[in-house]
């Protein structure tokens, strides 16, 4: 499936299918908590954060291709993702764009 963050697909012809999303979301560990703590002091990438994060990102777009897949898509087109804190300590991740068939001819 192809999967891009420009509007349109050059030189091809697009049938909009509908918006599709993929999202997940996710609580810090206690342990990531403490060593984050440590680094705020000390300085550094945050590598239990991150790596939380670079999860969090695969699985909401895997979940948003497969919702394209679904409704019989070739690719999604305008992909975009946002976060926002859902409760203290816990974030969502979500992935979204816009379904397409692409049209033969």
């Amino acid at each position: 499936m192809l999967v891009t963050t420009t509007d349109g697909i050059e030189g091809k012809e697009l049938e909009i299918l509908g918006v599709v999303f993929g999202n997940t979301v996710r609580a810090k560990h206690i342990g990531s908590d403490i060593a984050a703590g440590l680094k705020n002091i000390i300085g550094g990438e945050l590598k239990g954060y991150s790596d939380m994060l670079s999860q969090a990102r695969k699985e909401s777009y895997d979940r948003m291709v497969e919702e394209a897949r679904k409704m019989g898509a070739d690719a999604v087109v305008n992909v975009r993702f946002t976060t926002s804190q859902t409760m203290a300590g816990a974030a969502e991740l979500l992935a979204y764009g816009t379904a397409v068939k692409i049209r033969k001819g």
